[in-house]
C-alpha cells in the first residue's frame, strides 16, 4: 500500500462480530495490531464503527430491532443495515459499541478520522414500518403537532373521514387500500429522516469527546435521496461518498439504452460529478471518495470492466472537483461471500488487477504537481433540496416526474457549456456569490430562501411545479408559485403531466417534456418565449425567470446560453465525452468519449500563449485528461 503511494486505509466497517462475538467479549487486539502495522508503515487509519452490520447473537436478544418493509415484512438477518433507527434499545448498543472502540483507539496517533456505520439508506433502509418507528412517530407527531385538532387541519383529514381522535390511533402510512394521504406521508419522511441523523449525531458525539481532532465522516451513496444529507452534514468534518460509475450508469441513471451503450465502460460524463458538487456542499466545502471504483463490481444487472484508463480519470475528476482524498474500495477481492465478484486493487490470489497500475500512475502525477489551488466558489448554483424529493416521489402526479431528473437535467445542461457548478441547501441557501441561480422543482418556499432571493443581485431560474405546495402539502391559497408579486407576478391554473413522446413545442427553442403548466401573468411579468399552444414558456420579471415545463436539452441549452451571455459568464461548449472542470486556475478536462477529441484555443495558449500545460496533451484519447494552468478561459475548438 505504501509503495503504490496510498497515504489512508479504511477499515473495520463491518467487524462487529469479530470486535465482541459474544456480548461484553471484547476482542479488540486483532484490530490494534491492523492499525500498529499500517502505522508503521507510514499509512494514516479511518476507522469504521461496525453498527451498519449488528451480529447475530445481538439480533436473537432484541429481534424487535429489526426493520420492517412496507408490506410488513421483518427484514431479518443474513447481509446488512439489518435495523430499524427508530430501535432506542438498538441505538444503546450503538452507543456501547462506539465507546468501546474510541476509548480504545480515540487517541492512537495513526486513526486521522472516523467513519460512521456505512452508506445510510443503501438497500432502502432509511424508513422503517416497525412497531419501533410507529412508536416514536406518534410521538414526534405530538410534539409537532400538539393536538389531533391541529394535526387533522394540517393533513386535512376531515377528506374521506380519516380523521384521528387520539395520537396512539395513527398508524404508518402503508398497507391502505389505495393513495395514503400525502402530508401523512410527507411528515413520516420528515420523521424518518430526522431518525437518520439523530443515529449519526449519538456516534459522532461519542467520537468527539474520545477522539479529539480527528475528523468524522459518513459515505453516503449515488443517488440516493431517502434522508436530508444536508442535515446530517451538520454533524460531520467530511462527506464523503461511494463513486461506481458503471454500476450506477446501470442501474440508477435514467439514460436511453443508446446511451448506456456509449458509455458502457466509462460511466456517464455527468453523474460523478453531479455527486461530486453535492456532497462537497454537503461536507461544507470538505470531502472525500470513500469507494472508487476499481474494476468491474458484483451489485448491478450487468458489471463491464472500466475502459483502460477511466480508474484514472475518475480519480482525478474528483480532485478536479476539490476531493481532499480518493479512496479505491477495494484493495484486495474477497474471495467469499456476496461481494467476492466485486474486484479490487489486487486480485483473490494477491496478484495486481488492472486498476493497480492506474492508482499506481496517479499517485505518481499528484506527487510531481504537488499542491493544488482551492476549488473556489462557480458563478452558477442550484438550489437543492431532499424534501422536494420525497415529495415528488409521494406524489409524482405523472410517471415520470422524478425531482433527481429534473435537476440533472439542469446541471448537465451547465455542464455541457463547460461551466462549473456549487450546489447550495435550500435550507440555508447562501447564494450572495452566485451571478446565476438555479431552483428547478422545489417543493415548497421557506422564508430564509424568499428572502435570499429576493435581495439576489443576478438571475435566478425556477420552476417548473417550485412552489406548488405548502409545507403542509395544500396547494397554496394564492396558487403556485406563491410568491409574492414583487417577485414574480404569475399564477399557474392547472398542470398536466405529458406521456413521455408527446411534448409541448416552444417554437425556436425546443420543447417542454413530461410536465406542463398553464400559467397567467400580471401587470409586472412577461412571457419571454411563448409554447406553440399560446400559453407561456418562459416568463420574467426582471432578474427572476419562472420555466412553465419541464425544459429539454435544447430549451435549457438555449436559456442557459442566453444567460450566460447576458451575465458575461464565459462558456467553452463541449462536444461529445469531453467534459471540464475549474480548481482556482486550474482547468482539468476529461474524454469519456470513445474518440479522440481536440482542445482548440486551449491547447494552443498552453504551447505559448501564457498558459502552462501541466498534465497531458493537446489531443485527448479516450480516457484521456488534460490539466492547463491559464488566465483565460477560451472556448476549445
Amino acid at each position: 500500500m505504501a509503495s503504490l503511494g496510498l497515504s489512508v486505509v479504511r477499515i473495520g466497517e463491518f467487524a462487529w462480530s469479530r470486535l465482541e462475538p459474544a456480548r461484553g467479549g471484547y476482542q479488540l487486539d486483532w484490530l490494534a495490531r491492523a492499525v500498529d502495522t499500517l502505522a508503521e508503515n507510514g499509512l494514516k487509519v479511518v476507522l469504521g464503527t461496525p453498527t451498519a452490520t449488528p451480529p447475530k447473537w445481538l439480533v436473537d436478544e432484541m429481534p424487535g430491532m429489526l426493520p420492517v418493509g412496507s408490506n410488513g415484512q421483518v427484514r431479518g438477518f443474513g447481509s446488512r443495515r439489518h435495523y430499524c433507527f427508530s430501535h432506542l434499545g438498538y441505538r444503546a448498543e450503538c452507543e456501547r459499541i462506539v465507546t468501546q472502540l474510541a476509548r480504545r483507539f480515540g487517541e492512537h496517533p495513526a486513526v486521522t478520522a472516523w467513519q460512521i456505520d456505512n452508506e445510510y439508506g443503501c438497500h432502502d433502509t432509511a424508513l422503517s414500518w416497525s412497531n419501533a418507528a410507529r412508536d416514536g412517530f406518534r410521538d414526534w407527531l405530538a410534539q409537532k403537532y400538539q393536538s389531533t385538532e391541529a394535526l387533522n387541519r394540517a393533513w386535512g383529514n376531515v377528506f374521506w373521514s380519516m380523521e384521528y381522535r387520539s395520537f396512539d390511533e395513527i398508524e404508518l402510512p402503508a398497507s391502505a387500500v389505495t393513495e395514503v394521504n400525502p402530508a401523512h406521508m410527507m411528515d413520516f419522511r420528515r420523521y424518518s429522516a430526522r431518525q437518520v441523523a439523530d443515529f449519526n449525531r449519538l456516534q459522532a458525539d461519542i467520537l468527539r469527546s474520545h477522539s479529539p481532532g480527528r475528523d468524522i465522516i459518513h459515505n453516503f451513496m449515488g443517488r440516493t435521496l431517502s434522508f436530508d444529507h444536508f442535515a446530517l452534514g451538520r454533524d460531520i468534518d467530511v462527506a464523503s461518498w461511494d463513486s461506481y460509475p458503471l454500476g450506477f450508469l446501470e442501474d440508477r441513471s435514467d439514460a436511453s439504452d443508446e446511451r448506456r451503450k456509449k458509455y458502457l465502460r466509462a460511466g456517464d460524463p455527468d453523474f460523478q460529478a453531479f455527486h461530486h458538487d453535492l456532497y462537497r456542499a454537503v461536507g461544507n466545502g470538505r470531502w472525500w471518495v470513500m469507494e472508487q471504483q476499481p474494476g468491474p463490481v458484483n451489485w448491478a444487472q450487468h458489471n463491464p470492466a472500466p475502459r483502460d484508463g477511466m480508474i484514472r480519470l475518475w480519480t482525478w475528476e474528483a480532485i478536479a472537483h476539490g476531493a481532499e482524498a480518493v479512496s479505491y474500495f477495494r484493495w484486495r477481492q474477497a474471495p467469499f461471500a456476496q461481494e467476492q465478484m466485486h474486484s479490487g486493487l489486487l486480485m483473490p490470489d494477491g496478484g495486481k488487477a488492472p486498476g493497480f497500475a492506474e492508482a499506481d500512475r496517479v499517485a505518481g502525477e499528484i506527487a510531481a504537481l504537488g499542491e493544488l489551488p482551492q476549488t473556489g466558489t462557480a458563478d452558477v448554483a442550484i438550489v437543492f433540496d431532499y424534501p422536494s424529493a420525497w415529495a415528488w416521489e409521494i406524489q409524482p402526479h405523472g410517471r415520470e416526474f422524478d425531482y433527481f431528473r429534473l435537476v440533472f437535467d439542469f446541471y448537465r445542461g451547465l455542464r455541457k457549456l463547460g461551466l462549473s457548478v456549487d450546489f447550495v441547501s435550500a435550507e440555508k441557501p447562501d447564494i450572495g456569490g452566485y451571478r446565476l441561480v438555479l431552483v428547478p422543482g422545489l417543493f415548497a418556499w421557506n422564508d430564509e430562501l424568499l428572502a435570499a432571493l429576493e435581495s439576489h443581485a443576478g438571475i435566478v431560474v425556477t420552476g417548473p411545479r417550485s412552489g406548488s405546495k405548502t409545507l403542509d402539502f395544500r396547494i397554496p391559497d394564492a396558487l403556485p408559485p406563491s410568491l409574492p408579486t414583487n417577485i414574480l407576478d404569475l399564477r399557474v391554473l392547472r398542470v398536466e403531466s405529458l406521456r413521455d413522446g408527446c411534448p409541448v413545442a416552444v417554437p425556436g427553442q425546443g420543447a417542454f417534456k413530461f410536465w406542463f403548466e398553464h400559467a397567467v401573468t400580471g401587470a409586472l411579468a412577461k412571457a419571454s418565449a411563448v409554447c406553440e399552444n399560446g400559453m407561456p414558456a418562459i416568463v420574467r420579471q426582471k432578474d427572476f425567470v419562472y420555466l412553465c415545463g419541464w425544459p429539454d436539452d435544447q430549451v435549457i441549452d438555449s436559456m442557459l446560453r442566453s444567460f450566460a451571455g447576458e451575465l458575461d459568464l464565459e462558456i467553452c461548449p463541449m462536444s461529445g465525452g469531453v467534459r471540464m472542470r475549474e480548481r482556482g486556475d486550474l482547468t482539468f478536462l476529461f474524454n469519456y468519449g470513445d474518440v479522440t477529441a481536440g482542445i482548440g484555443e486551449i491547447a494552443k495558449q498552453a504551447d505559448g500563449g501564457g498558459c502552462e500545460l501541466l498534465l497531458g496533451d493537446r489531443r485527448l484519447e479516450p480516457s484521456g485528461i488534460s490539466i492547463i494552468r491559464r488566465r483565460k478561459r477560451t472556448p476549445p475548438g
